[in-house]
């Protein structure tokens, strides 16, 4: 069941009509319908109304969806002991992640809502097991709704310039206390070792210091922001010192100066200063909305930095967007940062859905949006470690009938006539380029998409650099074999040939008995 479904039923439920939800909100009823329908996203401020009018959490709509899509609790296991080889099949799924992030560094960024809403024990339990695959990890809380909290206590008008707060005497008084409380709640949370729960035989020692140096912001539009700063520079030897004696780091949005001022700073900086002074492997902010949507409302689930910007730049220039939640305007400039100074992943996915962490990295697909300086498909010539992959590439098409069968031996031969195509490093597509010389033509053959990623143009890319390196090796003309794919090379701009055509070696060994028919393009 998706987001919009689980609005659909809980309206239903309280008997609640389509126009009386949108005049409850203050939005368009062919809006919700369309967002119920999962035609189109939903902005975290809206969500947050139509929770209010629905009488929920968003937490209680991503955990109905959550159980409706397995078909058991939110909390229960996610997989049925009457189904122990779906088990075993998803365990030995995940052993490529397991190998690639054991001693990464992984920076891990949420705001005070996650403490305040008691979401941090589930996390605690992701956090204990990222440690126990031996992962480095380090965590940036952050405090604003605490924060509030105690001004509204204390009587105190929290004072905001440009979307910055206003730090005074007072309202710093009421970040120290906030962030302290934090802490000692995440602390205690991470000291649990009960018996038969996630965190039985953890051992999660965490450190804390002044590891962060900040400054003034100053005067900014006429408005001085007092104990307001930002990072300026971040003791990452220190932190580093205490990864390898195999804590677990715990920073709070708080910086302190050589003149022994402290200064409150934002989650965002904080954790893209750390992540980019640790040469973190992973930046990950959880936040209110599921992913980062275009303006069709699609969840994408993967952008370059560039592509990021150009949103960001869109959003900007339309500020009735619907489809825009605020953590787009807080995390992802702060992503954009991050990749663009080293940081090779940044991760943005909801808070709301229990082990969603777990989900984004542990899964091909994910479950947020993740957000890296290139894009995630390169194409490459292959090398003798890439036999296996293409093997299981060709192998359901070679017992299809649509590939000629070739055996590892031949492939391990001919590995430097292949080329192959990666996604976040994992093969998902190959390509082989037989080369006649004398003829000064190539043969184009054991063209293969993996399953998953098929259907979105990638034949055509590794087509078309195939293509491009035959015409750089000189070669006039590509020809290829197909028994089942002929009208594919004719929209490419193939045309059917004779038998005789073929270049005289490869003529020798045509296969009368299997009839492929011959296409040949010239370049």
């Amino acid at each position: 069941m998706s987001l919009g479904l689980s609005i659909r039923k809980r309206r239903k439920l309280l008997n609640i009509t389509l126009q009386e939800l949108a005049t409850q909100t203050g939005a368009d009823s062919g809006n919700l319908s369309r967002i119920e329908r999962s035609a189109q996203g939903v902005s975290e401020t809206l969500l947050r109304k139509i929770c209010t009018a629905l009488d929920c959490t968003p937490a209680y709509l991503y955990a109905l969806t959550e159980s409706a899509s397995t078909g058991t609790a939110s909390n229960s296991a996610p997989f049925s002991v009457k189904k122990p080889q779906e088990f075993v099949s998803w365990f030995r799924s995940v052993a490529p992640y397991i190998h690639a992030f054991g001693g990464r560094t992984f920076v891990i960024a949420f705001g005070g809502e996650v403490v305040n809403e008691k979401q941090f024990t589930t996390l605690s339990h992701d956090l204990n097991l990222l440690a126990s695959l031996e992962v480095r990890l380090v965590l940036v809380h952050g405090a604003r709704p605490q924060i509030e909290e105690r001004l509204r206590r204390a009587r105190l008008e929290t004072k905001l310039a440009n979307g910055l707060r206003v730090t005074d005497d007072e309202a710093m008084e009421a970040v120290k206390e906030a962030n302290g409380v934090i802490r000692v709640e995440i602390e205690a949370q991470l000291s649990m070792g009960l018996i038969n729960s996630p965190m039985a035989g953890s051992d999660i020692r965490v450190a804390s210091g002044n590891f962060v140096t900040a400054k003034p912001l100053g005067v900014r539009n006429g408005v001085d922001l007092q104990h307001t700063g930002e990072v300026r520079k971040v003791n990452a030897a220190a932190i580093q010192k205490r990864l390898d004696d195999g804590e677990l780091v715990l920073l709070s949005p708080l910086g302190y100066s050589p003149t022994g001022e402290a200064f409150n700073l934002s989650l965002e900086d904080v954790a893209v200063s750390t992540a980019i002074a640790l040469d973190a492997d992973k930046l990950i902010f959880l936040m209110d909305s599921e992913g980062v949507h275009n303006l069709r409302g699609e969840l994408l689930r993967e952008m370059t930095a560039k592509k990021a910007k150009n949103l960001l730049q869109h959003v900007t220039d339309n500020d009735d967007a619907i489809n825009t939640s605020e953590d787009i305007v807080y995390y992802l400039p702060a992503a954009v940062r991050a990749c663009e100074q080293g940081v090779s992943r940044t991760h943005l996915i909801s808070r709301h859905i229990d082990g969603a962490i777990i989900q984004e990295l542990f899964t091909h697909e994910g479950i947020g949006t993740m957000v890296t300086e290139l894009g995630l498909e390169t194409m490459r010539q292959a090398d003798i470690d890439d036999v296996g992959a293409i093997l299981q590439l060709i192998e359901p098409l070679e017992a299809e009938g649509v590939l000629v069968k070739r055996g590892r031996e031949r492939i391990e031969m001919e590995i430097n006539y292949f080329q192959v195509m990666e996604h976040d490093n994992r093969v998902i597509g190959c390509a082989a380029l037989y080369p006649f010389n004398q003829e000064r033509t190539a043969e184009f053959a054991c063209l293969a998409i993996d399953p998953q990623y098929r259907g979105s143009g990638r034949g055509d890319k590794l087509f078309h650099f195939c293509e491009d390196r035959a015409r750089q090796l000189g070669f006039k003309t590509l020809f290829c074999l197909t028994t089942h794919t002929e009208h594919w090379f004719l929209e490419r701009g193939f045309t059917e040939q004779n038998v005789d055509k073929l270049p005289a070696e490869k003529k020798k060994l045509y296969n009368f008995q299997r009839k492929s028919k011959v296409f040949i393009k010239p370049l």
